[in-house]
């Protein structure tokens, strides 16, 4: 088949469909970046309309772009990606978001499902599966990777009862603060990159730690890496 056929192959068969599928890529990792825009780039339903190298940049590009979904990852610098998620379902709740880690820890799943994410995918999966991911998501469905569907289950029948963890009664900036302050940034600097005071920042600290009951830093990075904010 020539170019030229192929191309009106191609747009009939998108025609067929209906609109191609808007997709917005969000990961740290540009070379993974290049490696999901050329798998899905093979897909005549789906278009790469946006990407995003951390979790600010993901919400602000969701904003303005208005994807069908998003494809998110967890360790995403400055915000992190659950909470990029709980962010860009709040201001856009009829965009669905995909997680892709490498993480299959059951609570980190949990966290992410609870946030908004319509699904979660492991970094090794096929590239058939995470194009019929993206196509459930945007058929309204949930998608999750067989990997962690058996855990998942399990850690929804263990916590019904139980209360919110202390993240969970943290705001939307106190967590901000908190993964800055665990990578070892300082709070004239953590001011600078969320255009804050460093008086606002301080206060910030002060509320999350005595939530989160750790009394240093040391701890606070402690609590980071055990519970998956930061990598050790």
């Amino acid at each position: 088949m020539d170019l030229l056929l192929e191309a009106k192959f191609v747009s009939v068969q998108v025609k067929i469909l209906g609109q191609p599928i808007r997709v917005v890529v969000c990961d740290d990792h540009s070379l993974f970046r290049e490696g999901v825009k050329t798998i899905l780039g093979r897909a005549i339903d789906i278009e790469i309309v946006g990407e995003a190298a951390d979790g600010i940049q993901a919400v602000e590009i969701v904003r303005k772009l208005r994807p069908d979904v998003v494809l998110m990852d967890i360790s995403m610098p400055v915000l992190r990606g659950f909470d990029a998620v709980r962010r860009i379902k709040k201001g856009r709740p009829e965009t669905r978001v995909l997680m892709l880690t490498i993480y299959d820890d059951e609570d980190v799943v949990a966290r992410c499902i609870e946030a908004g994410a319509c699904g979660y995918l492991i970094k090794d999966a096929p590239p058939t599966e995470l194009v019929n991911a993206i196509q459930a998501a945007a058929r309204d469905q949930q998608y999750l990777s067989p990997k962690v569907l058996k855990p998942i289950v399990g850690h929804y029948m263990r916590r019904r009862d139980k209360p919110a963890t202390r993240y969970e009664l943290l705001s939307d900036r106190e967590r901000e603060v908190l993964v800055l302050l665990a990578e070892g940034i300082s709070l004239k600097e953590i001011a600078g990159q969320l255009r804050l005071s460093v008086k606002t920042v301080d206060a910030h600290k002060c509320n999350l730690m005595r939530k989160l009951d750790v009394h240093d830093r040391t701890s606070l990075i402690r609590y980071a890496i055990r519970t998956k904010l930061i990598e050790a």
